[in-house]
Formats: C-alpha cells, sequence, structure tokens
C-alpha cells in the first residue's frame, strides 16, 4: 500500500499540484531556451567549463536540484503534515539495506559493463584521471549527486505516483504518467540535442524501470539506490564532451556518438534482468494488481489499518 501511504497526511489533492507544476513549467522553459538559443547546449558548456572548470560547473549543474530534495520533503512534511517515512516506504522504517544493496548491485554492474567496453572497444576511451580533480570530483559527488537524484525520485516516483494515484484510484496512470514525464524531463540534456529524439526511449524506459521498482516493492528505497549509483558511479568512470555531466572522470569517451540498437540494451535486457534478481530477492507477488489495480479510497485504507492493529493486539 505504498500509494495509500498519502492518506497519512492533511489530504488535500490540489497540495499534489503545485510542486510538479513548478518543477515541469521550469523545465519546459529551460528547454524553450535552448531551442531557442544560437549557441548548442554543447558550445554553451564547454564555454561554461573553459571560464569555471568542470567540478564548479558540476556544483552549479547540481545545486538547485539537490536544494529540490529539501523542497520536496519539506512540503510534504510542513504542508501535508506527511512524514518522510511515509513518503518513502510502505514498511514501518525506512529500509536502508534496499537502497544500498540496489546501489551496490548497480554499482558494480556498471563498473563491469564499463569495463567490458573499455576493453572491447579502447580506441574509444582516453584515460582522463588526475589525482587531485578527482578527489574533488568525488566529494562533490559523494554529497551532492544522491541528492540530485533522490530529488528525482521523490518528486516523480513519490509526491507523484501517490498524488496521481490517489486522484486516479489505480496503478497504472501513476506509472505511465510519472514515467513518461520523467523522460521528457531529460529533453532538454545535450545527449539528446547530440543523439535525436530516440534516446527519449532510454529515459522513459528508465522512468518505467524505476516506477516498477516502486510499485513492485511497495517503496522507494530500491529506486533510490540505483539511480544513485547510475549517476555517481557514471560521473566518475566516464565523461563525454557531450553529456549532462561533464566530470574529471578516470577515463573520457573520445567516439563519436551515434544512436544505435544499444539504446534498447538497458530497457529490453538489462532492466529486465534486474527486475528478476529484485522479485527474487525479495519474494515479489501479484505483479498485475501491483503494477495495474485499484488504489483503495481513504476509508478502506483507514479501517484496513484498524484491522491491522487489532491483529497485532491479538498476537
Amino acid at each position: 500500500m505504498y500509494i495509500e501511504q498519502g492518506y497519512k497526511g492533511n489530504i488535500g489533492l490540489w497540495k499534489y499540484w503545485i510542486i510538479p507544476l513548478g518543477f515541469m513549467g521550469f523545465m519546459a522553459l529551460n528547454y524553450v531556451a535552448t531551442i531557442m538559443s544560437p549557441v548548442s547546449v554543447e558550445d554553451s558548456m564547454a564555454q561554461m567549463i573553459d571560464m569555471l572548470g568542470r567540478n564548479l560547473v558540476l556544483i552549479i549543474v547540481l545545486l538547485p536540484l539537490a536544494i529540490g530534495l529539501f523542497v520536496v520533503l519539506g512540503w510534504s512534511k510542513l504542508v501535508h503534515s506527511q512524514t518522510i517515512t511515509s513518503l518513502t516506504t510502505s514498511r514501518k522504517k525506512i529500509d536502508w539495506k534496499r537502497v544500498f544493496f540496489a546501489f551496490t548491485i548497480w554499482g558494480a554492474c556498471t563498473v563491469l559493463l564499463t569495463g567490458i567496453d573499455i576493453f572491447m572497444s579502447p580506441d574509444d576511451y582516453v584515460l582522463n584521471f588526475k589525482l587531485v580533480p578527482f578527489l574533488i570530483l568525488a566529494l562533490i559527488g559523494i554529497i551532492l549527486i544522491p541528492l540530485q537524484t533522490s530529488f528525482e525520485e521523490y518528486l516523480f516516483r513519490g509526491h507523484m505516483i501517490q498524488g496521481i494515484g490517489i486522484m486516479a484510484k489505480n496503478r497504472w496512470a501513476p506509472l505511465v504518467i510519472t514515467s513518461v514525464l520523467f523522460g521528457i524531463m531529460h529533453i532538454a540534456n545535450p545527449e539528446v540535442e547530440k543523439l535525436g529524439y530516440g534516446i527519449m526511449v532510454y529515459y522513459i524506459g528508465t522512468g518505467f524501470f524505476l516506477g516498477i521498482l516502486t510499485l513492485m516493492d511497495e517503496g522507494l528505497e530500491l529506486a533510490l539506490g540505483f539511480h544513485a549509483a547510475n549517476n555517481l558511479i557514471g560521473a566518475l568512470l566516464v565523461t563525454a564532451d557531450w553529456t549532462a555531466f561533464q566530470t574529471d572522470s578516470i577515463y573520457r569517451d573520445v567516439s563519436q556518438p551515434e544512436l544505435g540498437w544499444d539504446v534498447l540494451v538497458p530497457v529490453l535486457v538489462i532492466y529486465p534482468i534486474l527486475l528478476f534478481i529484485f522479485s527474487k530477492k525479495y519474494g515479489w507477488s501479484n505483479w498485475k494488481e501491483r503494477l495495474t489495480g485499484k488504489v483503495l479510497t481513504e476509508g478502506e485504507f483507514l479501517s484496513s489499518q484498524v484491522k491491522d492493529n487489532d491483529r497485532l493486539l491479538e498476537v
């Protein structure tokens, strides 16, 4: 009953619209400014890096989203009167073991897959490692990237999934809407400008993967761990001149980017394998009901909570 955790706050459906509409409006303005600008995103980033350096530009990119996390959590706490725990999970407390398991498994996979690609295509990479800039990058990344990824998870898979689910009274609508919006959020990224709109398959597919994780596991913990590992380990390992994160990473990708079949591999191969692993570890079942079933009304949810408490008292 992750979606129904939204009933634990001072429910008011209008409250769910303010932050998402504000954020999506900001992203829309950013996209319009991007396509109207005579300077490409890649050239604009290069100019900023020349003036300020990679690490300072990374802070500028990450800081607004890191602050956004505290805005979402503060809104939920002060306006919704909802606990951070009920925004995070349907469990009695946040399961940090789940967060670290997802982080570890995807971090290890990222290192392995990147290492294989470097071994198979050595001409596509150059060693970029410089100790001091890398240590500064690591410090910035460890502090800010988990905040940035957590903001996106709490906004899309937390605040919005609960709000849309309560409004729609089903689970498939929040899954579809938040996954598509999550993908659209990345439309102004330099990767889209460089590779074309086909890369949106990856972004939207990742949104669906994270949404399925959240609904099947009845909490954000796995999505939080996966997303943090994806961005942090990726930023530390490899950078390129056409990506959103241009960092003092260990390697630099110097290949000519092109959109190919490999954009489908994570969505159609790797993500299903990860879902299978998570399902076996955490005993997921009843996939259809969890992903497409109905959401209880507030009265039904409160009644179920009373029954659960009565059973605990009997035990």
